[in-house]
């Protein structure tokens, strides 16, 4: 896959560099800021950008605010972008408008190799890559009624994987489950949560992490 790279750490940005070349993958372009990230993007067209939230200059969100202006502008580029903490509302803006070529990953998260790159694969598979630990957090409701409580422990491990992106068929491998078991506690799911019986797996994805960070 053809891969755009904005990242102001040069250690990372060069690491990057060097496994996905080694991996089979091209680099068209690797930028040290925002700044003209939406310019390479619509020279070189690429199948997915890696952005940090947090570049140069003011180090706050215009790696996130060049996400989803890509996004908007440019839906068949699959969008990862990478923070070194959970910020929910950051999450949640990557997220307003669908849930697929999407990816929010923790840095931490890109030390173990063969979890970042199977993360590029699902984004550029059309699907979506949420952090785990990205999930947990949305998965923390502490208001009264939460209907999240309503949840089976099974049922809680289901959703956290289908947040994660997991198709049902990974989620069935991860969670030592048969297929018809988990699509049995996803419909126990959405019906305790009330959400809609969308056909697409993207779409569930989108209405679970919408549904828990309202």
């Amino acid at each position: 896959m053809r891969v755009i790279l904005a990242e102001d750490s040069t250690l990372l940005r060069e690491g990057l560099v060097r496994l996905l070349a080694d991996e089979g993958h091209e680099v068209v372009a690797a930028l040290g800021d925002a700044v003209t990230l939406l310019e390479e993007v619509e020279e070189h067209r690429p199948d997915i950008v890696v952005a940090d939230i947090r570049m140069p200059p003011t180090h706050t969100d215009e790696g996130l605010r060049a996400a989803v202006e890509i996004r908007d502008r440019f839906p068949e580029v699959g969008v990862l972008v990478l923070s070194q903490h959970v910020e929910r509302n950051y999450a949640a803006q990557l997220l307003a408008s669908n849930a697929e070529r999407v990816g929010y990953l923790l840095k931490d998260r890109v030390a173990q190799v063969e979890e970042f790159l199977d993360a590029l694969e699902r984004i550029h598979g059309g699907g979506a890559a949420i952090d785990p630990e990205v999930v947990r957090q949305l998965l923390v409701r502490t208001t009264h009624g939460d209907p999240l409580a309503r949840l089976t422990p099974r049922e809680r491990s289901v959703l956290e994987a289908l947040g994660q992106g997991y198709t049902n068929s990974a989620i069935a491998g991860k969670l030592h489950l048969s297929l018809s078991s988990v699509e049995k506690n996803l419909n126990a799911v959405f019906d305790k949560l009330d959400l809609p019986h969308a056909t697409g797996y993207n779409r569930r994805i989108l209405a679970v992490l919408r549904y828990l960070e309202s």
